[in-house]
């Protein structure tokens, strides 16, 4: 038991960094890809818009846009309209979008692609690999990979339409 101010006050600094360890684990945003380094690569089984497996090798010298999404999510559905608009405006300037669901059902991720008519191919995972090779920590996550295979922007968080685009306009062919 501290019994004196003098004595709470060579206690509390080394408190606060027991406390601050607990709260952020040591290197990892070393795990998270960071701008500039290559996207890493995935197989994901489509269950909306494509059959079998698809991977980021396959679009390799194409754009491709993942957003990281689940059902419940409130943000995930309030943006998803405007990705769906974008996927089809973009495409046609070389960009893949990608949906992924993840670690949900199949049942409530195709319950979402129906509800929201995507037209783009989603994916499933429902092991939570995936997102977890991109640093995924909230949803939803946005990864913007250029044709060179790197990451351009990576984002948590909603986004509003107009910087969607403006992901989409960095990794897009002119």
């Amino acid at each position: 038991m501290i019994t004196s101010y003098r004595g709470a006050l060579r206690v509390a600094p080394a408190l606060i960094i027991a406390l601050l360890a607990l709260c952020v684990p040591i290197g990892a945003s070393a795990n998270i890809p960071q701008t500039g380094t290559p996207a890493p690569n995935f197989s994901l089984e489509l269950i909306a818009n494509g059959h079998g497996n698809t991977s980021l090798d396959a679009y390799r010298g194409k754009a491709v846009y993942l957003n990281f999404f689940a059902s419940w999510c409130g943000p995930c559905k309030a943006e998803v309209p405007s990705i769906a608009v974008l996927s089809k405006a973009y495409a046609k300037r070389g960009v893949v979008v990608i949906g992924v669901d993840e670690l949900e059902s199949v049942d409530a991720a195709r319950g979402f692609v129906a509800r929201y008519r995507l037209p783009y191919a989603v994916g499933l995972d429902d092991s939570g690999t995936l997102g977890a090779s991109y640093g995924l920590i909230g949803l939803p996550l946005h990864v913007f990979i250029g044709a060179d295979g790197k990451i351009v922007e990576r984002r948590s968080g909603e986004m509003t339409p107009d910087q969607i685009r403006a992901g989409l306009d960095q990794i897009a062919r002119r």
